[in-house]
């Protein structure tokens, strides 16, 4: 096996391994956060990944935490993304959503009615919220109460609901990267003392409950869970990241779902201290590794048995056939951060094919 050979989630057959990871953009139509033309057309470009999965996607207006990032929550939202799906079909790929709820990293300005973000306490992280005004200090968050929990968990239900009448192939939850599920994983911002919080187990919970709620409407098979273990990214740790997260793969196991998709390392510098084997070995579906992949690397990882596939962020971003670069060797384009978040057609839909 490598990274072209294919690989089937249940009945979905995906014509190879390599994975567009969700890359957030800023660039929905504002207001009413709604995916718009060029959205369309920038996934369309780069239908030949094995499966695209589309930039994190707020499940209600109380989920938002950045400015012109699009949503799953609203009619028009849904007729957006549909346009994007259609897009994506009609060039014969594949594409998952990822479901976000950012918790307490937003701030009130982004907030229905200026309401006050939440997390699994009230902890405040170190940083500045991104908002129409430019960069602003985070607040404290308010700790959601025990009873508040099953409303999350149907706005992931709903949001699920409405991916697949947006016309997505599957979802995936997204439990990475400090947002709000991830501050329930993690004992750096969780500090519950309900059953929501203290043991893996108990932290692990709300993520399970979400899990089960999405399973609801969609297949298994065609549903995933990111998670970052030792990223610290939004300002997160966790005392035993390898006990934690061990945990997690293990409690996630068991459901026939799609795969498990690991951010592997530090989000900045890519550095790694944990076992990830270990962590695969719990998991019984497939293994989607991220973290700085190239393509010796993702070979490497692909034949050894360290993943199943891989998925590529900034080198999807600016090569639209990263799939027929890496198969004929072809130079890769160069991403431009300038360009990463927000904006418009440059930087976006501009990176040149090979044809």
């Amino acid at each position: 096996m490598n990274l072209f050979s294919p690989i089937a989630l249940g009945d979905l057959s995906l014509p190879n391994r390599m994975i567009m990871a969700p890359l957030t953009r800023n660039r929905a139509a504002m207001p009413g956060n709604v995916p718009q033309a060029m959205n369309a057309t920038y996934y369309a470009q780069r239908a030949t990944a094995g499966l695209i999965i589309a930039e994190a996607t707020q499940v209600s207006p109380e989920g938002v935490g950045y400015p012109a990032t699009p949503g799953i929550h609203s009619d028009a939202q849904v007729q957006g993304w549909r346009a994007v799906t259609d897009a994506v079909h009609a060039k014969g790929g594949h594409i998952f959503l990822q479901l976000w709820y950012c918790g307490r990293i937003s701030h009130p300005d982004l907030l229905p009615g200026g309401q006050q973000p939440v997390s699994a306490s009230a902890i405040r992280p170190e940083g500045d919220a991104f908002t129409y005004e430019g960069l602003k200090p985070f607040v404290e968050p308010r700790a959601l109460r025990t009873d508040e929990l099953p409303g999350i968990v149907d706005q992931f239900r709903q949001a699920a609901i409405r991916a697949r009448d947006a016309g997505f192939d599957g979802v995936e939850i997204h439990a990475a990267n400090g947002y709000l599920l991830d501050q329930f994983l993690r004992d750096g911002t969780n500090r519950r003392d309900d059953s929501y919080g203290g043991s893996p187990e108990n932290r692990c919970r709300l993520l399970i409950e979400v899990v089960s709620a999405v399973l609801e409407t969609w297949q298994p098979a065609r549903v995933g869970v990111r998670i970052s273990p030792e990223s610290a990214f939004n300002d997160m740790h966790d005392a035993d990241p390898q006990t934690t997260f061990t945990h997690v793969a293990r409690a996630l196991s068991g459901r026939g779902l799609g795969y498990l998709h690991v951010v592997e390392g530090e989000l900045a510098t890519g550095e790694r201290s944990l076992d990830y084997r270990r962590i695969r070995d719990q998991f019984d579906g497939f293994y989607m590794a991220n973290g700085g992949y190239d393509k010796a690397r993702a070979e490497a990882a692909i034949a050894g048995g360290d993943a199943d596939m891989v998925s590529f962020g900034q080198l999807f971003l600016a090569n639209p056939d990263l799939v027929e670069r890496f198969r004929t060797g072809a130079e890769l384009n160069a991403p431009d951060p300038d360009t990463f978040y927000g904006g418009d057609e440059k930087g976006y839909i501009d990176y040149p094919a090979l044809s």
